[in-house]
């Protein structure tokens, strides 16, 4: 097992001019629960009155991008449904992208159900009749879900197996926490032998493809800003495009490795904006 070097010169700094796309996770960098995290509102203010594009990010499927809009909307910080990119709105994109035309089997809540319905795609439970399996965040997943899943990829060999986000537990206030899609995808792996073949959500590159789809914006003039390194920074990084990690969530300056060095490392959100 390798050791991980810290970064021995952890300080915060900031960028020295405006980027023309910001790109923003949501728990534990715009908010934390029903609160909004210092700086926040005055740095969203900052980059609207500049004219930047910004975009909100999130691998949670159990809440569409107007929940998301609303919720946003009702701490003071402006937000429309257009700039809200959850896995909800990447499975669309991919599925529209990769397969227009497809059957699909979502194990999954309610919102992506009728996000996918409203969308054009026929959902099915008919294993013969399934061409994508989506592997989501679902409380209500059981031994018959799991068998629909298992006779369309294992016995019909005709589907294909694709998930929402990789996240292995969704984490909750206090330290408790549920099981989250990776859970799902990992029980369909371990009977079926087929493995999935795209995940929708960060650290995934095809969480910045749909966030920025109909943008003409170079990655390397956008900034992806979020408090988790595995995740958030990691995505960003992989892509070649700069990222900035906020203490104000998961990541404090401590755990910030030589991996990571080339992120901007930030306290508050507001070290954002250039001083001039």
């Amino acid at each position: 097992m390798h050791a991980v070097t810290p970064l021995t010169d952890v300080y915060t700094h900031r960028p020295q001019a405006f980027f023309d796309a910001y790109l923003f996770d949501l728990d534990g960098t715009i908010y934390l629960g029903d609160e909004v995290l210092p700086g926040v509102r005055e740095t969203m203010t900052a980059l609207r009155e500049a004219g930047k594009v910004v975009r909100f990010l999130s691998n949670n499927p159990t809440k569409s991008p107007e929940q998301y809009a609303e919720k946003l909307t009702a701490m003071g910080i402006e937000a429309q449904v257009s700039e809200i990119t959850n896995t909800i709105v990447t499975t669309l994109w991919w599925l529209r992208t990769h397969h227009p035309g497809a059957t699909v089997y979502p194990i999954a809540e309610v919102p992506l159900m009728t996000a996918l319905s409203e969308a054009g795609f026929t959902i099915s439970e008919d294993p013969s009749r399934i061409d994508v399996v989506i592997s989501s965040y679902d409380r209500g997943f059981g031994y018959s879900k799991l068998q629909i899943a298992f006779d369309a990829l294992w016995f019909y060999k005709r589907a294909i197996l694709i998930e929402t986000n990789p996240d292995r537990y969704c984490p909750f206030p206090g330290g408790r926490g549920e099981p989250d899609a990776a859970a799902i995808t990992a029980a369909i792996e371990a009977c079926t032998q087929v493995k999935c073949v795209a995940s929708m959500g960060k650290p995934s590159e095809l969480m910045v493809r749909a966030g920025l789809a109909g943008l003409d914006i170079p990655l390397d003039r956008c900034v992806m800003v979020g408090d988790r390194l595995a995740t958030d920074i990691r995505m960003a990084l992989n892509l070649g495009m700069p990222a900035a990690v906020v203490f104000t969530g998961e990541t404090k300056p401590q755990d910030v490795t030589v991996d990571y060095a080339n992120a901007y490392r930030l306290d508050t959100i507001d070290q954002l904006i250039p001083l001039s």
